[in-house]
């Protein structure tokens, strides 16, 4: 008997971004820090924001720990009010203050194309650092927009570049 394939028909989803992420841990107190995070992290995508259309958790490794998921947004604007509001918003700010010991990353897929992809503090290759030069998050590469477009987003980053690379953040 052969086996039934089927697809799936994307029209109704022009603006779709699948994007996959992960915190893998580099230090002991990461552990910590990936177990505290984790159900929060949980509870905020089960209350189901404006855009998300699905969560999948992913374990990408069990030695060391390296926990994440794989999202599918209605498009990037819906992602990033997401980012941009509690509880992400805070967490982020944290992470770039210390990252606890772990590492974390996404990687974000277009349908109407272009990737995105960010890696912070990361030790080890992953993703798509596997293959292409690592370059610094500066200037137009400090944000998901500059990297793709030279189109700004309408909303103030969760951290600007100057802030962040001054020192006056910290």
């Amino acid at each position: 008997m052969r086996v039934n394939r089927e697809t799936v028909d994307l029209g109704g989803y022009p603006d779709l971004v699948v994007i996959y992420l992960g915190m893998r841990v580099r230090k002991v107190r990461g552990i910590l820090r990936l177990l505290g995070l984790g159900p929060k992290l949980y509870r905020a995508h089960q209350d189901r924001p404006d855009g998300l259309l699905s969560h999948e958790d992913v374990i990408w490794s069990l030695f060391p720990p390296h926990w994440g998921a794989r999202q599918y947004w209605r498009d990037l604007e819906s992602l990033e009010r997401w980012t941009r509001s509690a509880p992400h918003r805070d967490w982020w700010q944290r992470f770039l203050r210390d990252s606890g010991g772990t590492g974390f990353w996404h990687e974000a897929y277009f349908l109407r194309g272009g990737i995105d992809a960010m890696y912070g503090d990361m030790d080890g290759a992953t993703g798509l650092t596997r293959f292409a030069p690592v370059i610094a998050s500066r200037g137009r590469m400090f944000s998901t927009r500059g990297r793709l477009s030279d189109e700004p987003s309408g909303l103030a980053p969760v951290i600007d570049e100057k802030t962040y690379y001054s020192g006056e953040f910290d």
